[in-house]
């Protein structure tokens, strides 16, 4: 569908596509490796009598992958139709 918009448009909306899959890349990143990383430090803190660490790497990454697909989807969508390349 790009290939039927103007050079300079199909390039403004690679950009914000292109940013937009850098900052996605960024938040998944984060909660994938770094939270990871402070395991140890992050179970002084209890929630609910769990360590924080052991229940940021059981539930709260997961949790935050799901709502991150949820928010790339329609950050997406909203960029598509901006340009109007949306799909139906």
């Amino acid at each position: 569908m790009t290939d039927k918009l103007p050079p300079e448009v199909a390039e403004a909306h690679w950009t914000k596509t292109r940013n937009l899959m850098w900052t996605t890349l960024g938040i998944w990143a984060v909660f994938s490796f770094l939270i990871h990383m402070f395991v140890t430090s992050l179970n002084n803190v209890v929630i609910l009598g769990f360590p924080l660490g052991f229940y940021m790497a059981a539930q709260g990454s997961l949790i935050v992958f799901v709502v991150l697909i949820f928010w790339f989807s329609s950050r997406q969508n909203s960029i598509d139709e901006e340009f109007g390349v949306a799909e139906d």
